[in-house]
């Protein structure tokens, strides 16, 4: 008797098949695929279109506007979901597939799952070159979705029917696997996608994917502890793979247990809660200067789910002891070796737990601790200054935005930021109050991440108030699923902060010998040079065309009373306010290494130069 099949079209069977996976973690099983983003055209209508229409009761479908922005709506969902649910993409073929490229490259790179289902050329070469098709002159197999393979964790063109069910299988296993997630590319002929094959009914099946939790090695663990015993000045570095394990009872418990302080990465904060005694703030760059100062003086940094960026160990110079070590905690090895580490290869959860089980009786010195609790009630005081506004009725900072949304959120709203000069301010001041309320993605630091990964959220956590802070230049990179928010009824809550120009590039420029040219948002005269006016954008009045509700903020008062009612809003809601200069910004307590023109003309990058030497001199390999 032959196995049961069904005849469905390649795409059909996909849908069919997307629908019927789930991830299990602690007993716990989830849908995997939670629904599909489309923007269609000739690559995709077709085929996917029309198996999303046939089978809409199994696959919820969100329509998008921008398709680099669907790709960010999705990676915002599964980094809500702890990476245990995921959303699918799909494009026409050309321009529609080019622009995932970045997406799917901050997917990777953050180690967060997406699956992209790209249109592709004729398998059959029937129709050839079609409309959008990139033609090669000697590989006639080579398409505009080939840019997606070096920033996919796993990519494959299906260009025959049956050649789904082993690539389906391969990239539902990368997905759900925790240590080599990130973008998954099925790239998909046009013909392919409609041809109808008979399916084995097997592949429909519900299907479980166990998302492991590796232990750590017995002789890796004993020398960790090892390590830690004799360690005078232990630091923990917490990354965002504490809150991809949901570790984060697990590190409070070691923490309680032994005294050691914890220094979180942008991806890691929150993974104390701020009030917590032993949490120092962020590090590196964007630190606080707590944390940094005892990075300085640290004989023993102990990285827990951190892939260690050039801002985390601010460039190689942050930890300066000369005796210093590293112990890293990571579930993958890649990560887990960086700075000539010793290694604990495993969960970060499972990792946790078994150390402080292992060190069971020790605590810090308490002279350290009395030390590090100085400090940071000290960056605490900081914090309060910066959030402080004396007048309530001037024009606000944007540290003093910040303060007023401190005021404002619960403990269990979420702030999301990628990029601008918001991040070093968020992760110096942000006081976080649980695992899932700070969301900055800073792996690839993408404008115009914030307002789609908002939506992305909000589907997630449909009851939760989800905020997006924006600046004016990164609004102006991706304002457009303001129109989806709309559309899907999400209300999400933009703050859009002015300040006429790339305040932080601005400054980094500046630094760096470059005069902050091409930084500003002013009227250029016919000689080149800059007028010193403001352009005339009214980004809220653009907001407010997209279909948001619009609350204008000239003052502290204002702004603090436009918070409260953005958050008690039922729908899509913006507030705009225009920042004044801070009066004295807080002063990087790191280095980061932006190299500086080695020869120059002018006074200001031989300067900057000069400054680069001395700081450079610093740098070190850690071996």
């Amino acid at each position: 008797m032959s196995a049961a099949t069904r005849r469905l079209t390649t795409a059909q069977a996909l849908v069919r098949f997307l629908a019927a996976q789930y991830t299990g973690r602690d007993g716990v099983r989830h849908r995997l695929i939670t629904g599909t983003w489309g923007i269609f055209g000739h690559g995709n209508v077709a085929g996917l279109g029309q198996a999303l229409v046939e089978y809409a009761d199994v696959m919820p479908y969100h329509q998008g506007r921008s398709e680099q922005a669907m790709v960010h709506a999705a990676v915002g969902h599964a980094r809500q979901l702890n990476r245990l649910r995921v959303q699918a993409v799909t494009t026409s073929i050309g321009p529609g597939a080019t622009n995932l490229v970045t997406g799917a490259a901050l997917a990777t790179v953050n180690r967060l799952p997406v699956l992209l289902l790209p249109g592709d050329y004729f398998a059959s070469h029937a129709a050839d070159p079609l409309l959008q098709q990139l033609e090669h002159p000697v590989e006639a197999d080579v398409s505009v979705n080939d840019a997606l393979r070096p920033v996919s964790r796993y990519f494959d063109r299906v260009t025959r029917p049956e050649a789904l069910v082993a690539s389906a299988l391969k990239a539902v296993r990368v997905l759900t696997d925790p240590a080599e997630t990130g973008a998954v590319t099925l790239a998909l002929p046009q013909d392919v996608q409609t041809e109808a094959h008979d399916w084995p009914e097997e592949f429909f099946a519900d299907r479980v994917w166990h998302v492991r939790r590796p232990a750590p090695d017995p002789e890796e663990l004993a020398e960790a502890v090892r390590a830690v015993r004799a360690a005078e000045r232990p630091l923990i570095v917490a990354g965002g793979g504490v809150h991809h394990s949901e570790a984060e009872q697990a590190l409070k418990a070691l923490v309680d247990a032994t005294g050691i302080p914890v220094a979180s990465t942008q991806a890691g904060k929150g993974a104390l809660r701020h009030d917590h005694p032993a949490d120092l703030g962020g590090i590196g760059h964007t630190g606080t200067a707590v944390s940094d100062e005892l990075a300085r003086t640290a004989d023993l940094v102990i990285g827990v789910g951190t892939r260690y960026s050039d801002f985390t160990t601010a460039s190689g110079t942050l930890f300066q002891r000369p005796d210093v070590r590293f112990l890293n905690l990571n579930i993958t090895a890649f990560d887990a070796h960086k700075l000539a580490a010793r290694t604990l290869v495993c969960d970060a959860r499972t990792g946790l737990t078994a150390l402080a089980e292992a060190l069971s009786g020790h605590r810090v010195d308490a002279v350290y601790e009395a030390e590090y609790r100085a400090g940071k009630a000290r960056w605490d005081e900081t914090v309060r200054a910066a959030f402080r506004a004396d007048d309530d009725g001037a024009v606000p900072t944007q540290t003093q935005v910040l303060g007023a949304l401190d005021t404002v959120v619960g403990d269990e709203d979420v702030v999301i930021n990628a990029a601008g000069s918001l991040p070093g301010d968020l992760h110096k001041l942000w006081r976080a109050r649980s695992p899932r309320q700070y969301h900055l993605e800073y792996g690839y630091s993408c404008m115009g991440y914030e307002i789609p990964a908002a939506l992305g959220v909000q589907q997630a956590a449909p009851d939760t108030p989800v905020w997006a802070l924006v600046g004016d230049g990164t609004y102006l990179m991706n304002p457009t699923e303001i129109v989806t928010a709309v559309q899907e009824n999400l209300p999400v809550k933009l703050v859009l902060v002015q300040n006429h120009g790339y305040a932080s590039i601005g400054g980094l420029s500046e630094s760096v010998g470059a005069e902050r040219f091409g930084t500003d948002y002013r009227h250029r005269a016919a000689d080149g040079s800059f007028t010193g006016a403001p352009l005339p954008v009214d980004l809220a009045a653009n907001a407010a065309s997209l279909g948001m509700d619009v609350l204008r903020a000239k003052t502290v008062r204002e702004l603090r009373e436009a918070l409260v009612a953005a958050r008690a809003a039922t729908r899509p809601t913006c507030v705009y306010v225009e920042t004044a200069p801070p009066s004295a910004a807080l002063p990087a307590e790191a280095w980061w290494d932006v190299p500086v023109a080695e020869v120059s003309a002018r006074e200001a990058a031989t300067n900057a130069r000069t400054a680069y030497e001395r700081s450079v001199a610093d740098r070190r390999h850690h071996l």
